[in-house]
C-alpha cells in the first residue's frame, strides 16, 4: 500500500509529511502489519537484561514527544527511542528545516531539538504504559546556561519511566553539542551522571549517541572514557554535517544533519572501529542507512549488537521492520546460523 501512497507523500513538505505521519499512527489510521517472522529465534534478544524479540529499533528523532511508541512497537520494533527531549519546551530552528533527498535516499534536517520539553514527556509516558523496551534520548536547551546540568535535569526526570537513556552529544543542530566529544568534557559529563545515578539510586542503563564525523584519534579517547564510567551502549552514529560530495539532490547544500544511504558506509566502518577496541565489553547500537536485510546484516558483521533507524522508514514505509526480518532471514539460513548473534563482529 504505502509504494501506491508515496508519491503522493513526497509531494508535502517533509515535515508536514511527518506530521501526518504521527497522526496516522496516533489514531490508528495504519493498518496492523501481519510479522511473518514474529517470536523467529533468528532474531530474539536481549537487551539491557531485557528479553526482546528483535534486534530493530526506531532511533531517536521520529517520535520526538513520546506520541506513538506503542504503534511503533504494534509495527515491529524490537525497541523504540524517543526524543530527543530537553528540560524545558523549545521550538528548534526556523522552518524550512527538513529536506528529503529522494535520489540519495537521505534525508537532511537542521530541527535543532523541538520538543515539549521533559516534564510534559514525562507525564503523557507515565498515562501510556509502554508495550516493549523504551529508550529516552535526552539533550540540552539551546539557550541554557549549564548544559551538563540539563542533561542531570533530564536525567532526573527520566530515569522511572525509561529502560535506558541516551546521552545525545552528537546533533549537528545544536551549536558547539559535539565538543562533548573532547576526553575531558565527556568524563565529566559521565561522572556528573554516574553520581546523580547514585544518589537517585537508579539502574537505569545509559548510553552514548556519537557523531559519525570522527576521527580515530577520537573513537580512541570517547572509548577510553565510556570504558572508565562503565556505559553499557554506545549509539553509532548521529547524522552527518559532512558527507556531502556524492549526493545528486539540488538540496545537498543544505545546512543539517545527513542520514540515510549516504552514510551508510561511513556509519559501519566506524561500528567496526569501535567493536575492534571494545571486544564486547560494550554494546554497539548500529544506525545509519539501515533499511534492508543486507544493511542490517552488515552492520552486524561490522559488530553492532542491535541497530536503529528511522530514515529507512520514511522511504521504504511503516512495514519496514518485516521486510528487514524477511530478507535478513535468507541471509542468516545461508550461513547456517541459528541465531543472528552468532554473525555479530565477523566482517566477511
Amino acid at each position: 500500500m504505502f509504494s501506491n501512497i508515496r508519491s503522493l507523500i513526497f509531494k508535502l513538505d517533509p515535515e508536514t509529511a511527518h506530521s501526518l505521519a504521527i497522526k496516522s499512527l496516533k489514531f490508528n489510521f495504519v493498518p496492523n502489519i501481519h510479522e511473518e517472522e514474529k517470536n523467529s529465534s533468528l532474531f530474539k534478544t536481549k537487551l539491557f537484561n531485557r528479553d526482546i524479540e528483535n534486534p530493530i529499533g526506531m532511533a531517536a528523532g521520529f517520535d520526538k514527544n513520546a506520541e506513538v511508541y506503542n504503534s511503533l512497537f504494534k509495527l515491529g520494533f524490537g525497541f523504540v527511542e524517543v526524543g530527543t527531549v530537553t528540560p524545558l519546551k523549545q521550538y528548534g530552528n526556523p522552518k524550512p528545516r527538513v529536506f528529503r533527498l529522494v535520489e540519495d535516499e537521505a534525508l537532511i534536517n537542521r530541527l535543532g531539538f523541538n520538543n515539549l520539553g521533559a516534564k510534559n514527556i514525562v507525564n503523557r509516558i507515565k498515562k501510556n504504559n509502554p508495550l516493549g523496551l523504551l529508550g529516552i534520548n535526552i539533550g540540552p536547551n539551546k539557550d541554557t546556561k549549564d548544559r551538563l546540568n540539563d542533561y542531570i535535569e533530564c536525567f532526573r526526570t527520566f530515569h522511572d519511566v525509561a529502560d535506558y537513556i541516551t546521552i545525545n552529544i552528537s546533533s549537528p543542530n545544536t551549536e558547539d553539542l559535539r565538543s562533548f566529544h573532547n576526553q575531558t568534557k565527556l568524563n565529566e559529563l559521565l561522572k556528573q551522571l554516574d553520581l546523580e545515578k547514585k544518589t537517585l539510586n537508579s539502574k537505569t542503563p545509559i548510553t552514548v549517541k556519537v557523531s559519525p564525523d570522527i576521527g580515530d584519534e577520537e573513537i580512541k579517547q570517547i572509548s577510553e572514557v565510556l570504558l572508565d564510567n562503565n556505559i553499557a551502549a554506545i549509539i553509532v552514529s548521529n547524522t552527518s554535517d559532512s558527507t556531502r560530495d556524492n549526493l545528486r539532490n539540488t538540496q545537498s547544500y543544505q545546512k543539517g544533519g545527513l542520514s540515510g544511504k549516504p552514510i551508510e558506509s561511513k556509519s559501519t566502518r566506524l561500528i567496526s572501529k569501535f567493536y575492534e577496541v571494545f571486544n564486547g565489553r560494550i554494546k554497539i547500537i548500529g544506525v545509519g542507512g539501515v533499511d534492508s536485510g543486507k544493511s542490517a546484516y552488515e552492520k552486524f558483521l561490522a559488530g553492532a549488537n542491535y541497530v536503529q533507524l528511522y530514515t529507512g522508514m520514511v522511504f521504504r514505509g511503516p512495514n519496514i521492520v518485516n521486510l528487514i526480518k524477511k530478507e535478513l532471514k535468507e541471509l542468516l539460513l545461508k550461513d547456517g546460523v541459528k541465531n543472528f548473534s552468532e554473525i555479530i563482529g565477523k566482517t566477511k
